[in-house]
């Protein structure tokens, strides 16, 4: 890929300049802009990027000049749960078959301790001490409620007695109601309930996601090993819930501005915005610093988006008086914003809904609700018009011009093993066409 250059942003969306000056300066007529997802680190980032852009050269039209870009932004990677091989998931011999993944265990390697501590700075006393739980795996009732204040600790939650019980009502109170994308005033239930019950539901969102969609959700209830499964989670979802603020944070205050400033000084230049999982947050919370009336984006494309799918509602169905965080923000791309999704993502299957349930209210906690649900699942839900396309269907005859397209990609972002699935099967030379017709970039 080539020209190529990197936007890289720090947490509160601050640019590197040296990258603005590089992206500036490639010469292109479109420029193609791809945001990694949460839980990549930067050589897999760039692998990604590579991957996924090696078929646009033979798809674009003669009249079209590329220019390729990456997003990279501090995400947090648990290198002991290694991800499906990119390389692997696109070869000619691929089959419908998942792709293993080894069980990682509750115990911290060196890699992930080190990681935890470059991303919570200053605590390594309680980084030290959840490892030595994680690999002891002593008998649950204590040493889980320590273990849950350690959490609590590292991601600077409180609210909850020294026992590791919470007033949940109390909290799920505090916090807005409506979906994922609702502005956070409270403690989230995950942080402020009994840490054995939270414990006891990720370990069941562990077993779902190992089940498959077709199998009845199976119970930690009585193993006090598989508790310690869900500890481990626990600890993912306090590094989830802060990368979904950062997430958000680098597209507003980050990437947005740099594209509206890149606008300014090429404005002629056309961009296309990519988004996977949480890069999709990234890109298309960057729409809200795009200036009304402004025409630089010309398509947004998420792959596997880690957001609400009804973040670009008017009206949320369960609470009509609100709307998506990104309500109408459809309207400031010169083009489609274009959902590709998969039933076969385990990570927005099962985690996304789990993780923004417990977010506010922690009943019925395990199994999909639509008030829940991630656009990378079943794409945009309540925006009237807005149009729904098998993969199949959106490559033959390509996609509506504007406006908001769910495309349902099952048939080819398929493969993956537990407990994320397929999320991360994303580089085919099929969602490049995709991107290409949402675009107009074709021959």
């Amino acid at each position: 890929m080539s020209p190529y250059a990197e936007l890289v942003f720090d947490a509160q969306g601050d640019a590197d300049p040296a990258g603005l000056r590089a992206v500036a300066g490639i010469d292109a007529t479109d420029l193609l802009v791809f945001a990694h997802g949460w839980n990549s680190d930067r050589p897999t980032s760039t692998r990604l990027f590579d991957r996924f852009y090696a078929p646009f050269r033979g798809l674009v039209g003669p009249q079209v000049r590329l220019g390729y870009a990456g997003v990279v932004w501090p995400s947090i990677r648990f290198p002991d749960e290694p991800i499906p091989d990119f390389e692997s998931l696109i070869a000619p011999e691929a089959t419908d078959a998942p792709v293993p993944v080894p069980a990682a265990g509750t115990a911290l390697d060196a890699a992930t301790r080190r990681a935890l501590a470059e991303f919570w700075p200053g605590h390594g006393p309680q980084l030290d001490r959840m490892a030595e739980l994680l690999s002891a795996r002593p008998q649950p009732a204590e040493a889980l409620a320590e273990f849950g204040r350690l959490v609590r600790q590292v991601a600077g939650v409180g609210g909850t007695g020294a026992d590791g019980t919470g007033a949940g009502g109390a909290v799920r109170a505090a916090v807005e109601a409506g979906g994922s994308d609702a502005p956070e005033r409270g403690v989230p239930a995950i942080f402020a309930e009994d840490v054995q019950e939270v414990c006891r539901t990720l370990a069941d969102g562990l077993a779902a996601a190992a089940a498959g969609p077709a199998v009845p959700a199976l119970s930690a209830a009585g193993d006090p090993g598989a508790l310690w499964d869900g500890a481990k989670e626990l600890l993912r979802q306090a590094a989830y819930y802060e990368m979904k603020k950062r997430a958000g944070t680098v597209g507003e205050r980050g990437l947005g501005p740099a594209l509206a400033e890149l606008a300014a000084r090429r404005p002629g230049l056309r961009v296309h915005l990519i988004g996977h999982s949480f890069g999709g947050r990234v890109v298309a919370f960057s729409l809200r610093a795009v200036p009304s009336g402004a025409r630089h984006v010309k398509s947004l494309t998420l792959l596997q988006g880690a957001f609400s799918h009804y973040a670009f509602a008017d009206r949320l169905p369960h609470d009509t008086g609100r709307g998506g965080a990104l309500r109408g923000l459809q309207h400031r791309v010169d083009g489609p914003v274009v959902a590709c999704h998969s039933k076969h993502d385990a990570a927005l299957r099962v985690f996304y809904p789990l993780a923004s349930r417990m977010a506010g209210d922690s009943a019925g906690l395990l199994g999909f609700d639509a008030r829940w649900g991630a656009i990378g699942h079943d794409g945009v839900q309540a925006v009237p018009g807005a149009v729904r396309l098998t993969l199949a269907a959106a490559l033959r005859s390509g996609v509506p011009v504007s406006g908001c397209v769910s495309v349902d990609a099952a048939s080819v972002v398929r493969r993956g093993g537990p407990p994320a699935g397929a999320h991360s099967d994303i580089c085919h030379a099929e969602l490049a066409r995709v991107v290409v017709a949402a675009g107009r970039m074709g021959r």
